[in-house]
């Protein structure tokens, strides 16, 4: 299996005076343009996802939308983990996974919680990445059950914008 994790595109930041909940914090109008073509370069590289998993709040799932709409999978087939939102657990979240049969997965989250899962699937003791928000990273294991994954790439939006140009 191939797990795809990407941290959400740009949101309206915490200090803004219009901000709404941290739930229902949603991306800008920068955030969607360069999610879209963050969405584009991961689908020139090849990706090809059957299931996307998404954190429930606005800011994930309008990113997993972008991702839809540009690999042409129906958001309503979006599923929800609670796993995903902050706070949530890697164990959990991979038992959950341990489910899904599918070749390729790509899931939305945010920080630090991609990366806390990035270092539980590879073996590391700790956070060694810092994704930005609308970076992502490809995972490659055999079953989700075994909870160990090889980290394939991990590339910033900025490079994956510049992808499909």
């Amino acid at each position: 299996m191939i797990l795809y994790l990407v941290r959400h595109g740009i949101a309206i930041d915490r200090t803004d005076p219009n901000c709404p909940p941290e739930v229902e914090r949603y991306l800008t109008r920068e955030g969607i343009k360069k999610t879209r073509e963050v969405a584009e370069g991961v689908h020139a590289l090849g990706a090809r996802p059957a299931v996307f998993v998404s954190s429930p709040y606005v800011r994930a799932m309008q990113t997993a939308q972008i991702f839809a709409e540009i690999f042409g999978f129906s958001r309503e087939k979006i599923r929800e983990s609670a796993e995903l939102k902050p706070g949530g657990g890697p164990a959990e979240f991979l038992k959950e996974m341990a489910h899904v049969k599918a070749r390729e997965v790509i899931a939305f989250g945010h920080a630090p919680n991609m990366d806390q899962l990035i270092g539980h699937l590879v073996g590391s003791r700790g956070v060694f990445t810092a994704l930005k928000k609308a970076g992502v990273a490809a995972l490659e294991f055999d079953s989700p059950a075994a909870a160990k994954a090889t980290l394939a790439w991990l590339l910033p939006p900025k490079v994956l914008r510049h992808l499909d140009t």
